[in-house]
């Protein structure tokens, strides 16, 4: 998030952030009324609640490939320019291609991203357009 969103939202009075906590339910009849929580502690509370913005991904879940992929240091997936040094064919990697040839990374998971729905979407597109190049020899 950018540091102008994150002063934004600490001096506004009418947001509470709760981080590290579990949503377990939300609850309304025609619009949210209340949410129900667990913390890492395992506290489990129940508030009245109209509105609920969730910030996902600034964590990235990586521990599962192992050493398959570069990763910088806060453990996102390094693309293009990043593998450079460790790029193992004649050709340049693409922009959006990882350490492992043919293997692409878009979004908020890829070192350097630009964190937004749109861009990951965009990403997406041109990650299509990469991978028939690698298939088809384009």
């Amino acid at each position: 998030m950018s540091r102008y969103l994150i002063a934004r939202i600490e001096a506004s009075q009418n947001i509470t952030v709760i981080t590290s906590a579990t949503v377990e339910a939300l609850e309304g009849s025609t619009h949210l009324e209340r949410i129900r929580w667990r913390t890492e502690s395992g506290l489990k509370s129940i508030h009245e609640i109209h509105h609920l913005f969730l910030m996902t991904g600034a964590d990235p879940n990586t521990a599962w490939l192992g050493s398959c992929l570069s990763l910088d240091s806060q453990r996102f997936i390094k693309t293009g320019a990043d593998v450079a040094a460790e790029w193992p064919l004649s050709r340049a990697s693409f922009p959006l291609e990882t350490s492992l040839p043919g293997i692409f990374a878009v979004g908020d998971i890829r070192a350097d991203s630009i964190k937004r729905v749109a861009a990951a979407v965009g990403e997406g597109s041109m990650a299509v357009q990469f991978v028939q190049q690698v298939l088809g020899g384009r």
